[in-house]
């Protein structure tokens, strides 16, 4: 195993110019943050939601200052309320006549033995991890049959593929959240919408130093084959690359962003 640096970060090359997208879990920090400040940079406009208002405002008004109050709009959105999904992508719809891209990046995680986990802390990851991923890909599939076309980017997890203990309920919403993705694919295709997926393993951020013990932090950058984490705004590379026409032929897969597999 080596021990590479993180790499310079890239600057944009307008691939998503002129374009409209709504990125979910967006709040600043993390793959959603990443996203959307990489969707900006790509000549994007950007809808923004989470279920942290205060954050997202802030978020909201630091883009805005970077990229023009007319690039970037926040709604808050918890995905687990349908009618919070339903005003989220009417609001897309009507701000800007249509929506070409969505990044369904909302997910909650959690540890727990599965011998001692409660219905309630089963239930409450599956809700947002997988429920919110199929309300979301639902709204913007209705939105962009009547359009004519689209592209869908789940953000799934290396433990969709690979079994981790105390984890049981988020392993299974992730591979739900690939097979969701596999299946939304072959029924989108006949109206020109792309759906796939990224599966990310360890994306530093804030808030998972927070809910995270430093030994399964190490444990887990010493998996990798670069011997350290991924920055956010690595995974919100490939994602920008499956938002744009350089991956026009793509739709249905998940793409690692990791070593790890299994």
């Amino acid at each position: 195993m080596t021990d590479v640096e993180s790499p310079a970060y890239v600057p944009g090359h307008g691939l998503l110019k002129g374009r409209t997208a709504v990125v979910t879990a967006a709040a600043g920090a993390g793959i959603g943050g990443a996203t959307a400040r990489r969707f900006l940079e790509e000549g994007a406009r950007v809808l923004i939601s989470d279920a942290h208002a205060r954050r997202l405002e802030e978020y909201e008004a630091l883009l805005a200052g970077q990229f023009g109050r007319e690039s970037v709009t926040a709604v808050p959105c918890d995905v687990t309320d349908e009618e919070q999904v339903r005003v989220l992508f009417e609001t897309a719809a009507a701000e800007h006549g249509r929506l070409d891209v969505v990044v369904n990046n909302a997910g909650l995680g959690g540890t727990a033995e599965l011998a001692d986990m409660t219905d309630e802390q089963w239930s409450r990851v599956l809700d947002v991890t997988l429920n919110g991923t199929f309300r979301c890909t639902r709204a913007a599939l209705r939105l962009m049959r009547e359009s004519g076309g689209g592209v869908i980017v789940n953000n799934a997890s290396v433990v969709g593929w690979r079994a981790q203990a105390g984890q049981a309920h988020y392993a299974a919403a992730k591979a739900g959240v690939m097979a969701l993705t596999r299946c939304a694919a072959l029924e989108a295709a006949a109206y020109g919408v792309r759906v796939n997926a990224v599966s990310p393993s360890l994306a530093m951020h804030p808030h998972l130093v927070k809910v995270t013990s430093a030994e399964l932090l190490a444990e887990l950058t010493g998996r990798e084959a670069f011997g350290r984490y991924a920055e956010p705004w690595e995974v919100a590379n490939v994602i920008v690359f499956l938002a744009s026409g350089y991956s026009s032929y793509m739709t249905g897969e998940v793409v690692a962003v990791s070593s790890q597999h299994a």
